[in-house]
C-alpha cells in the first residue's frame, strides 16, 4: 500500500506568514469563491484513495491539484471541512509547506505559490460525512458543496476541473467513477491483504472532461453488473438486488429508457453526449430519486426495480427520473450554473426535457393532465405559504445551498419555462437553447446569459417578465367576476392582486373553461393587467361554471365565483373533459385549504366521483385528496362515521379496477385509511397470505407496508407480525431498513422514545430514507397525541439536520414530523418556536418551517371550527 499510505513526518507548522493568512468563514463564502474563480484556471485533480474493508477505518489518500494562477501575491484557500488532524502533509510545487487550517479551509501561504503553473500535493484521511459508507459498499454524494467534507478541493461550481482517480479496494468489490476504467490490477505489496486474507486491487480510471466538484463521484462495493448495448453504445447497470426475477423483469426497460433519452437529447440539442461511457447505479435507500454524476448516474433502487404491482404513476415516474437525470448531462453537466443561486436552471431543464422525452413512450396517457398534476399542486404547497421563496434566490455561502432545493425549483420552474416556451414558440425556444449550450459547453453560465439569448429572439421584454416570474416569490390571487342578468352574461372579468401587497402583476394567459348547460367552451384571456374584462363572454348564456384554470395552464390562487364553486362541489364528475376535471380538483383543493369548502363535503365529493372516474391519473389524484382529507381535516369521530362507507367504496373500486396498476392505487389507499375491524382483519388475512387480492400480484414491498400499517394499528400480535415480516425479507439492504424502522412502530412509548432520541446522533441519521420512514410512523395520525412531545425537539434539531444532512432532508424531516398532526397545540408549538428563533437563525430554515407548517396551521383552524 505504498502509494496509498499518507506521508507522515512532515510537520504542519503555523508560521508567522501562515498566521497572517486570511480567515475565511466556514462553508464556501461567495467572496472566497469569486476571488478563486478569477485567478485559478486549467484545474486538474489526480487523486489516489485506499478504501478499507473495515467500516471503522478511514479512507486514506493523496491528491495532486494542478492549476494556473494569475495572482500569487496572496494566500490561496482550499476547502476541506473535516479537521486539521485529517491533513497529513502538504507540498506546494515540490516543497513541504506549512499551512494554516481555518474554519474548514487549508490556507496555502503566498510564498509557496507562483504566478503560472502550480502543483499542490496533499496527503489526507478522508472525511466520512459525504461518503455514505456501509459494511460492504460506499457511494459518494457531493451536491451541492459536500466534496469538501471528504477531500481537499476548490468546492464551487465555477471551478471545473479534470479528474483522474485511482482506487484501491477489496478485490471482490466492483467500482466505478466518472471516467472509464483503464486498468484493474492486483495490489503489488504484501500489506494489500485485508485481515481476512481477501486480495485487494488497484483500479485506475480515465481522466474526465471538466467537472465541478459536486458532479464528481465514485462507488465501490458488493455490486452486480448488468451490461447492454443500445444504438451502438454500451450501458452498464450496477445494483445490489438479490431477486433475480425482479432484475430480469426490469432490466430491458431500464436500458431502453436510457437509450431513448440519450437519442432524444442528442437530436434536440444537436450536441453529442460528451462524457464517454454511460453507467448507472441502483442504490438502496438513496437520498434522492437520482443524481446526475457525469458518466455515472445514481438512482434510488426502488424507483428503478419496480414490482409487478407497479402503478401507472410509478412507471411514469421511473421514465421521468431516468429522462431527468439523462437530460442533466447537457443541462448542468455540460453547461453548469456559475453559482448555486442558479441551481434551478439545471433542474428546470431536466424536468422540462424529461416531459418531452417521456410523453411519446406513453401514448395512452393524457400528458397535459400529467404536467398539471405533477407540478401545480406541489408548487402551490410552497407558494401559498408566507415562507415561499423565488425561483432564483440570493446565496452568500454554499453551506446554505442545500436549503434552496424544493418544489419551487422542481415544480414551479417547469411551469414558468413552459410559459416562456409558449411566448417564444417551440422552434425559436429550442434554437435559443442550442445557441446557449454551444456557447457555454464545458463551462459555466447564468440565467442572465440564457435570458439574453432568448430576449434577442422576441419583441417581448423578457427581462421584465423574468423579474416577476423568476425573481419574486408567491403567486397571484385571481378572482372571477361573473355578472348575469336574465340568464345571460353581462360581464365576465378577472381581477388579480398580490397577496404580499407588493403590487406585483403577473402577466400570463388564462385558458378559461366555461360550461354547465351547453358544450364546454374555452376562452383565451391575456391577463396583462390588474383587472381584465372578457368582452367575448358578454351575451353568452349564463354558465354553471367558469374555471380560469380549465386548460391546465394558468398559475395562481383562483378564487371562484359562488355559482362555480357550488356547481363543482356537487357536479364536478359531470365535466366531460379530463383536463378540465383535473384542473377543477386542483382548484377545489385550494378552496378547501382557504376555508371555502368544507372537508366533509369535499370528502363526500371524492366518494361520489371515484366510481365514475375513468382516467387512472385522476383516480390516483382523487384517492390522494381523499386520504389527505381523511387524516388531516377530519377528526376521529367524523372518520368513524364515514369509515364503513369509505372502505366499502375502496373495496368495490379494488374489485372493479381493470388493471394491476389501477388495483394497486385502490389497494394502497385502503391500506392507508383502514379503521374498521372488518377491513383491518381482512388486511391481516392478506398479509398472512390466507387471502389474496384478485388481479393484483403482491410483492415483498406490499407485504412490508401491510405489516407496518397493521403494527401502527396495534392489532393483536403486532410485534410478531413485525418479526415475521423481518424474517421474510431476504435482501440485506431492505432487511436492514425494516429493522431500523421497527422500534418506531412499537406500542411501548419508551421504546419509541429511545428510537427518537437515537436520532440525535448524526451516525443514526445517515440512512435518511430510513429515518423518514420511521418518523412517518412515529407521527402517524393514530399516534399523533403521543407524538406531540417529539415536535419541539425535532424543530430544535433542524439546524443541525441542515448542517449534516443532504439537500432534501431538512424539509422532509419537517414534513414527516408535522404531517400527522392537526391540532392547535401542535400548531402553537411551531409558532412559538418560530417566534423565539435566535437572530442568527438561517432565514431559509425559517421559511422551510413555514412551508411545512402551513397545512398544519390550516388543519388546526378547520378542525377547531
Amino acid at each position: 500500500m505504498r502509494a496509498f499510505v499518507a506521508i507522515a513526518g512532515l510537520a504542519l507548522m503555523t508560521t508567522t506568514a501562515a498566521a497572517q493568512s486570511p480567515s475565511p468563514d466556514s462553508g464556501v463564502p461567495l467572496d472566497v469563491a469569486t476571488r478563486r474563480a478569477a485567478i485559478v484556471s486549467g484545474l486538474r485533480y489526480d487523486m489516489t484513495l485506499s478504501i478499507p474493508a473495515e467500516l471503522a477505518s478511514p479512507l486514506t489518500g493523496t491528491v495532486t491539484i494542478r492549476f494556473d494562477l494569475k495572482d500569487a501575491s496572496a494566500p490561496l484557500v482550499l476547502d476541506f471541512e473535516t479537521s486539521r488532524d485529517h491533513v497529513k502533509s502538504v507540498e506546494a510545487n515540490g516543497k513541504p509547506v506549512a499551512i494554516n487550517y481555518v474554519n474548514g479551509h487549508i490556507v496555502i501561504p503566498a510564498g509557496a505559490l507562483t504566478t503560472g503553473a502550480n502543483a499542490i500535493r496533499i496527503a489526507f484521511n478522508a472525511g466520512d460525512a459525504s461518503l455514505n459508507r456501509s459494511n460492504d459498499f460506499l457511494y459518494t454524494l457531493f451536491v451541492p458543496a459536500r466534496a469538501r467534507l471528504a477531500f481537499p478541493v476548490f468546492d464551487q461550481p465555477d471551478l471545473k476541473g479534470r479528474w483522474t482517480l485511482t482506487l484501491e479496494h477489496p478485490a471482490k468489490w466492483q467500482s466505478a467513477a466518472n471516467g472509464a476504467e483503464l486498468s484493474r490490477v492486483p495490489a503489488d505489496v504484501p500489506t494489500a491483504r485485508a485481515p481476512d486474507g481477501a486480495q485487494r486491487v488497484i483500479v485506475t480510471f480515465a481522466e474526465t472532461e471538466p467537472l465541478p466538484t459536486y458532479l464528481v463521484a465514485f462507488i465501490a462495493g458488493d455490486f452486480k453488473v448488468e451490461t447492454a448495448d443500445r444504438n451502438g453504445r454500451t450501458f452498464r447497470m450496477f445494483h445490489r438486488e438479490t431477486d433475480a426475477a425482479k432484475v430480469a423483469r426490469n432490466r430491458d426497460a431500464i436500458f431502453d429508457l436510457h437509450a431513448r433519452a440519450l437519442e432524444f437529447l442528442e437530436r434536440y440539442t444537436t450536441i453529442p453526449y460528451a462524457f464517454g461511457k454511460f453507467d448507472f447505479v441502483a442504490i438502496p435507500a438513496f437520498q434522492f430519486g437520482g443524481m446526475e454524476h457525469a458518466g455515472k448516474i445514481l438512482y434510488n433502487a426502488s424507483g428503478l426495480m419496480l414490482d409487478e404491482s407497479a402503478t401507472q404513476n410509478q412507471l411514469l415516474g421511473r421514465a421521468s427520473v431516468i429522462s431527468h437525470e439523462t437530460a442533466h448531462m447537457w443541462f448542468g453537466d455540460l453547461v453548469t450554473m456559475r453559482w448555486f443561486n442558479d441551481v434551478w436552471m439545471k433542474e428546470v431543464f431536466a424536468n422540462f426535457m424529461a416531459a418531452k422525452i417521456v410523453n411519446p413512450s406513453f401514448p395512452n396517457v393524457n400528458h397535459d393532465l400529467r404536467f398539471l398534476l405533477s407540478n401545480y399542486p406541489s408548487a402551490y404547497e410552497v407558494d401559498r405559504t408566507p415562507g415561499a421563496n423565488p425561483i432564483r434566490q440570493v446565496l452568500d455561502n454554499l453551506n446554505e445551498a442545500g436549503s434552496m432545493y424544493g418544489a419551487i425549483i422542481y415544480q414551479k420552474a417547469p411551469i414558468v419555462m413552459r410559459h416562456l416556451e409558449a411566448l417564444l414558440g417551440e422552434d425559436n425556444f429550442r434554437d435559443g437553447l442550442r445557441e446557449y449550450l454551444k456557447a457555454h459547453a464545458f463551462g459555466n453560465a447564468t440565467w442572465s446569459d440564457l435570458i439574453n439569448v432568448l430576449d434577442a429572439r422576441t419583441p417581448m421584454d423578457l427581462q421584465q417578465w423574468s423579474k416577476v416570474w423568476v425573481d419574486q416569490p408567491g403567486r397571484p390571487s385571481i378572482e372571477t367576476i361573473l355578472e348575469t342578468k336574465n340568464g345571460t352574461v353581462t360581464r365576465l372579468a378577472f381581477r388579480q392582486r398580490d397577496p404580499w401587497n407588493r403590487n406585483v402583476i403577473w402577466p400570463q394567459q388564462l385558458r378559461v373553461a366555461i360550461g354547465g348547460h351547453a358544450p364546454q367552451q374555452m376562452l383565451i384571456v391575456e391577463m396583462t393587467g390588474r383587472e381584465v374584462d372578457v368582452p367575448k363572454a358578454a351575451g353568452m348564456p349564463a354558465p354553471r361554471y367558469v374555471l380560469p384554470t380549465g386548460g391546465g395552464w394558468a398559475y395562481g390562487d383562483f378564487v371562484l365565483d359562488k355559482t362555480t364553486r357550488e356547481y363543482l362541489m356537487t357536479n364536478l364528475p359531470d365535466i366531460a373533459d379530463t383536463l378540465t376535471r383535473g384542473a377543477a380538483w386542483v382548484t377545489l383543493w385550494d378552496a378547501l385549504l382557504d376555508g371555502q369548502a368544507q372537508p366533509d363535503a369535499f370528502l363526500d365529493l371524492t366518494l361520489r366521483a371515484l366510481p365514475r372516474e375513468t382516467d387512472e391519473q385522476l383516480t390516483s389524484r382523487v384517492l390522494g385528496y381523499a386520504s389527505n382529507t381523511w387524516w388531516r381535516f377530519l377528526d376521529q369521530p367524523q372518520r368513524m362515521t364515514r369509515a364503513a362507507r369509505f372502505e366499502s367504496l375502496l373495496r368495490e373500486g379494488l374489485t372493479q379496477a381493470g388493471t394491476p396498476s389501477q388495483k394497486a392505487s385502490w389497494f394502497g389507499t385502503l391500506r392507508n385509511i383502514a379503521l374498521t375491524p372488518g377491513t383491518v382483519a381482512w388486511l391481516r388475512q392478506v398479509w398472512e397470505k390466507k387471502d389474496t387480492v384478485t388481479g393484483l400480484p403482491l410483492a415483498e414491498a406490499d407485504y412490508t407496508s401491510l405489516a407496518l400499517e397493521l403494527a401502527v394499528r396495534q392489532v393483536d400480535g403486532w410485534s410478531d407480525i413485525l418479526k415475521t415480516q423481518l424474517a421474510r425479507i431476504e435482501n440485506p439492504d431492505r432487511r436492514g431498513r425494516f429493522q431500523f424502522v421497527m422500534p418506531a412502530l412499537s406500542a411501548d412509548p419508551a421504546e419509541r422514545e429511545k428510537w427518537f432520541l437515537s436520532l440525535r446522533d448524526v451516525n443514526n441519521r445517515r440512512r435518511e430514507p430510513w429515518v423518514l420512514e420511521g418518523l412517518n410512523y412515529l407521527h402517524h395520525p393514530l399516534r399523533a397525541d403521543a407524538a406531540k412531545t417529539y415536535v419541539q425537539p425535532s424543530l430544535e434539531m433542524l439546524w443541525e439536520i441542515q448542517k449534516t444532512g443532504d439537500i432534501f432532508f431538512p424539509k422532509r424531516w419537517l414534513d414527516v414530523t408535522l404531517g400527522g398532526h392537526q391540532t392547535k397545540d401542535v400548531a402553537d408549538t411551531v409558532r412559538a418556536f418560530l417566534k423565539n428563533l435566535p437572530a442568527n437563525y438561517p432565514e431559509r430554515l425559517r421559511n422551510i418551517t413555514l412551508q411545512s407548517a402551513d397545512e398544519l396551521y390550516r388543519a388546526a383552524e378547520i378542525v377547531k371550527k
